[in-house]
């Protein structure tokens, strides 16, 4: 949260009497740690919402209306009410969109963002022990020779300049792995956390309306105006080679 010459001042000053009282009455007591964020009402026309659930997969998505999170992902959906600061730090709030209220209402509790990021863990793990036996039959069966061939580079006299916006949040990892990857061929990175500014979820909440996608999957990237949902490598080197710009790794 960024303070203000006020906000500072009036910090500073807070500081300055805590001090003080320390001289005079020894060491405070330390500050009880709160374990539950306030009261959220989350009813379906709640507006300036991102609503957060994990497939079967352990992929996150991202959408805006509690109607949008499919009947099978609706038992823990994190809300971020992008007007206020709350649910955004170290806790998060959680709903249960399996139950509605006579008022029209969610329960909604308080879940250590850890916890949170732990249930998309859970699942990816599973899905990977999963697969791991048919993707070592693969691995064992594939010449050991074999090399992905290289893009052939374009015939330009030099690499474009080219620059994305990438959406993401502290905890998803391809967020991050698709801003290394753009960089590392060469393209300007904007890395813009949704949960952490609410100008940030504002401006990608209007976005995302203009292109009229009501639910997405974050990373969203976006490549010169053009919003592309998810990282596919595939993807942004096609992008590149096509706007001109360095020739992929």
């Amino acid at each position: 949260m960024r303070l203000g010459a006020r906000g500072w001042l009036l910090a500073a000053l807070v500081g300055l009497a805590g001090c003080q009282q320390e001289r005079d009455a020894g060491p405070a007591a330390p500050t009880p740690v709160s374990t539950e964020l306030p009261a959220l009402t989350l009813k379906d026309d709640s507006p300036s919402l991102l609503l957060t659930y994990v497939d079967e997969r352990g992929d996150f998505h991202v959408v805006q209306r509690t109607l949008d999170v499919p009947e099978a992902h609706r038992a823990q959906v994190r809300v971020v009410d992008t007007t206020r600061e709350a649910g955004t730090g170290a806790l998060v709030y959680v709903a249960d969109l399996r139950k509605k209220a006579a008022d029209g209402t969610y329960p909604v509790t308080t879940l250590s963002r850890s916890g949170w990021d732990e249930l998309g863990a859970e699942r990816r793990k599973a899905r990977l022990e999963a697969l791991a036996p048919s993707a070592s039959a693969s691995a064992s069966a594939a010449p050991a020779s074999a090399q992905p061939s290289a893009p052939t580079p374009p015939e330009k006299a030099g690499p474009k300049k080219l620059y994305a916006i990438v959406y993401g949040a502290s905890w998803c990892k391809p967020c991050h792995d698709a801003a290394e990857y753009l960089k590392q061929r060469g393209v300007t990175v904007s890395y813009r956390d949704i949960e952490t500014s609410d100008a940030v979820a504002t401006e990608l909440q209007k976005k995302l309306e203009r292109a009229k996608m009501g639910g997405a999957s974050i990373p969203i990237i976006d490549f010169g105006g053009r919003l592309l949902v998810g990282f596919s490598p595939s993807q942004l080197d096609r992008i590149i080679a096509a706007q001109g710009g360095q020739v992929p790794l």
